[in-house]
C-alpha cells in the first residue's frame, strides 16, 4: 500500500483524505467512509495523528463503515448507529443525514417518504 520514500495512495483512500481536509478546514463536522478492512490500520493511523474522534461500524469481515469528525458529532452517532444503517428508523436516518450535512429539505423529503406521509 505504501512504500517508504514515495507514498503511492490507492485511489480509494482519495475520498477519505478529502473528508479529512475537508474536517480541518471547517467544511464539514462529520463524515461516514466505506471501505475495505485492509485500509484500516492506515485510516486510523490518520484520525489519530489528527486528533479527530472516530466510530467503527463492522460491515462483516471485509468491509467497514467509518464515521469521523467533531466529538460531540461522533458521540451521537455511537448512540444512535447501533445497526446496518438500512435498518435504521426514518428518524434515525434523519439524525443521521442531518449530522452528516446532506440537504436538510432532501432528508426531509426521504423523512416524510420513509413514514409513508407525503406533504402536498
Amino acid at each position: 500500500m505504501m512504500t517508504t520514500s514515495t507514498t503511492v495512495m490507492p485511489a480509494e483512500l482519495k475520498p477519505f483524505l478529502n473528508h479529512v481536509y475537508e474536517l480541518k478546514k471547517g467544511v464539514r463536522r462529520m463524515a461516514l467512509y466505506t471501505t475495505n478492512r485492509k485500509f484500516e490500520p492506515f485510516i486510523i493511523n490518520r484520525l489519530d495523528n489528527q486528533k479527530i474522534k472516530y466510530y467503527i461500524q463492522s460491515l462483516g469481515s471485509e468491509r467497514i463503515n467509518i464515521f469521523f469528525g467533531h466529538a460531540e458529532c461522533v458521540n451521537m452517532i455511537c448512540k444512535v448507529v447501533d445497526k446496518p444503517l438500512n435498518k435504521l428508523t426514518p428518524e434515525e436516518d434523519f439524525i443521521l443525514g442531518a449530522l452528516l450535512g446532506y440537504d436538510l429539505s432532501i432528508q426531509c423529503q426521504r423523512y416524510c417518504k420513509r413514514k409513508g406521509k407525503i406533504a402536498s
